[in-house]
């Protein structure tokens, strides 16, 4: 009797569900899997790129198939040059932030080193993370909804916001207008492409770039925003 009970129960959330827009789906859905994310992520990198993979890339791609939506999932010429202007637009960022000393001291988040064997896997790992993330922050959540019009850009930020409050304070500052911009030219795009590329790789960089002496001298820079009110 419970059973035919919980099957009834089911049958009605999934007429409810059913019953949404899409847009409706997209942000009930993407609220869901931050919950389950925040609950299951782990702290190893291998894990956490197979957690993210299922659910960040598999959950929104899962949605959108059975939608008719690719979310972003495609490559066009204008995806492809701008994910070119987004990698060099944020290229000065990631040389220059990873001589800050906050920056240094905080990456590699996982234990590798520049040998090959180690490093090379390890990267493959972050692109993993920055494909789920951008799947779910750019695609579900961006360009999956461009019905909404140019403010979609704007439903992910404070999420993103919350998830780096544990990075560095000026890599938590400057993660809501990234945000902003990656969804911005990814809408543009039609394509999740610009953000992956420029999200993928400045990860990489990023790491290669800590575990190396510093390209220059911080200190001028470091002595030129002596008023900024956090610590770099």
């Amino acid at each position: 009797m419970a059973t035919e009970t919980d099957r009834r129960g089911g049958g009605r959330l999934r007429d409810q569900f059913d019953r949404l827009s899409w847009v409706q789906k997209s942000l009930l859905f993407g609220a869901v899997l931050t919950v389950l994310w925040m609950r299951t992520v782990p702290g190893d990198l291998g894990q956490r790129a197979v957690v993210d993979s299922v659910l960040l890339i598999g959950g929104p791609l899962a949605l959108g198939l059975s939608h008719g939506r690719r979310i972003g999932w495609t490559v066009n010429r204008v995806a492809v040059r701008n994910a070119v202007l987004l990698a060099l637009f944020v290229l000065p960022f990631y040389l220059v932030g990873s001589t800050l000393p906050t920056i240094r001291a905080f990456y590699p988040m996982w234990e590798t080193s520049a040998a090959p064997a180690e490093f090379v896997p390890h990267a493959i790992k972050l692109f993993c993370l920055a494909l789920a993330a951008e799947t779910y922050y750019r695609g579900l959540l961006c360009v999956g909804v461009k019905e909404l019009g140019f403010k979609a850009v704007l439903i992910s930020p404070v999420v993103y916001m919350i998830h780096h409050s544990s990075k560095p304070p000026i890599e938590f500052l400057l993660s809501g207008p990234t945000d902003v911009l990656f969804g911005a030219v990814d809408y543009t795009s039609d394509s999740i492409l610009p953000s992956v590329i420029a999200h993928g790789a400045g990860l990489v960089l990023l790491d290669w770039l800590v575990l190396h002496e510093p390209l220059f001298d911080p200190m001028p820079f470091l002595r030129a925003l002596e008023w900024f009110p956090l610590p770099l």
